[in-house]
């Protein structure tokens, strides 16, 4: 009898393995909480290395209090982008209005936080490196739940079976579309194509933004210092989402270019940039919205369970805070489906509040018509003469349970 007690005792306090895929945002803070509640994490990433580029993104609100939690608050205010103005211009190139950057997108001074996308991933990597194994240059190819865990094939060949797998990667998900089937029944287009690219800081801007508009089409000039390099945004109205641009270069650069022939300003020098560039990045404005973020074994998080899109600036937000909580859901619940109930219920309504905020104004920066550019405008001429005005929240809040022990 001594055999099968020490046999079922090992099997009590063996690790529960959890495999995550994506190491963006969401992968990477949910490997951190995964592991301090006992879990053996592995992260999976189709990327060679860690992405180091990307636009500025925001950490707002209740993520503040995750990254305080992590103990990555002090690193990220360090690492958090000062912004001195945000310069509005007119069709023709004029002087539209001069705002302070949480004035224009509803950050609260002194808390919420700016940072390069690539700086935040390096950050979060850096924190669960030595405790998580990593997995870089692979992918899923299959999973199979039919046994009592998930056998996951990779593309790389090995095959390796795990408790509980994570979709962490991102709008386009893999995981999703294997889990749960296409993209399509899920994706929420809100009207919106959009280019993101770097090219040379030929205009001598520093820790500014400046935008140009015409209705359906926006142009933006973003430098996060005083380096030699912008940031560039070219976002236009598209009733219908450009299907084949999507998985063409060469046809979403001449949709651009043409989108926005005739363009004012510094636009027709961005449009070459744009042609040259070796970073384009160009997507649909869009979220995903699903009645369900699991299925047995397989859970979403961020992105791949719930984007809101730039539109809302609380992609970044929601993944931090998402992933806190379904780590904290699987270490008060030995029950997987338990876990991921409580997940689901604790989280959507908030989810569902910050998604909302695209129908609540937070596309106003990129107006589709004559007239809502004029009232956007004369909404920002008056932003421009209250500049002591307290800036309102845009976004809501949740409170966050204090973490559990692993039962």
């Amino acid at each position: 009898m001594t055999p099968t007690r020490l046999s079922m005792n090992v099997s009590a306090n063996a690790k529960r393995t959890v495999l995550v895929s994506g190491a963006g945002i969401s992968g990477p803070a949910l490997a951190y909480w995964l592991s301090r509640s006992g879990f053996a994490v592995t992260v999976v990433e189709k990327a060679s290395a860690l992405r180091d580029s990307g636009y500025p993104i925001d950490i707002r609100g209740t993520a503040i209090e995750v990254v305080r939690r992590m103990r990555i608050l002090p690193q990220l205010q360090d690492a958090h982008i000062h912004s001195h103005r945000c310069t509005f211009l007119n069709a023709d190139g004029s002087e539209l209005a001069v705002l302070s950057p949480d004035a224009v997108v509803g950050n609260v001074g002194g808390q919420d936080l700016e940072v390069r996308r690539g700086d935040l991933g390096a950050i979060l990597y850096a924190t669960v490196r030595d405790d998580v194994e990593f997995l870089f240059n692979d992918s899923i190819d299959t999973l199979d739940q039919s046994g009592q865990k998930v056998d996951v094939a990779f593309r790389s060949g090995q095959q390796r079976t795990f408790d509980l797998v994570i979709g962490a990667d991102g709008l386009h998900s893999r995981t999703r579309q294997a889990l749960f089937g296409p993209e399509a029944q899920f994706h929420r287009y809100l009207g919106y194509c959009f280019a993101i690219f770097t090219m040379p800081n030929s205009f001598g801007l520093s820790h500014e933004l400046m935008m140009w508009n015409a209705p359906g089409r926006a142009a933006a000039l973003y430098a996060v210092g005083a380096e030699d390099e912008l940031h560039a945004f070219l976002n236009f109205h598209q009733p219908a989402p450009p299907l084949d641009a999507l998985r063409d270069p060469d046809a979403q650069r001449n949709l651009v270019a043409t989108t926005f022939a005739g363009a004012g300003w510094a636009v027709p020098g961005m449009v070459n940039a744009m042609r040259d560039a070796d970073d384009l990045f160009f997507d649909t404005a869009g979220q995903i919205r699903m009645p369900h973020w699991s299925s047995g074994r397989v859970a979403l998080v961020g992105d791949a369970a719930y984007a809101p899109s730039f539109l809302t600036g609380q992609g970044s937000s929601l993944a931090l805070v998402g992933a806190y909580m379904l780590a904290n859901a699987l270490a008060t619940n030995r029950d997987h489906t338990a876990a991921f109930a409580a997940y689901e219920r604790d989280v959507r309504e908030f989810v569902a509040m910050n998604q909302a905020l695209v129908d609540n104004g937070a596309a106003t920066l990129f107006p589709t018509t004559v007239r809502a550019l004029e009232q956007r405008n004369t909404m920002l001429r008056g932003l421009a003469t209250m500049p002591s005005a307290t800036t309102r929240p845009a976004h809501s809040a949740l409170t966050l349970p204090e973490f559990a022990s692993t039962p």
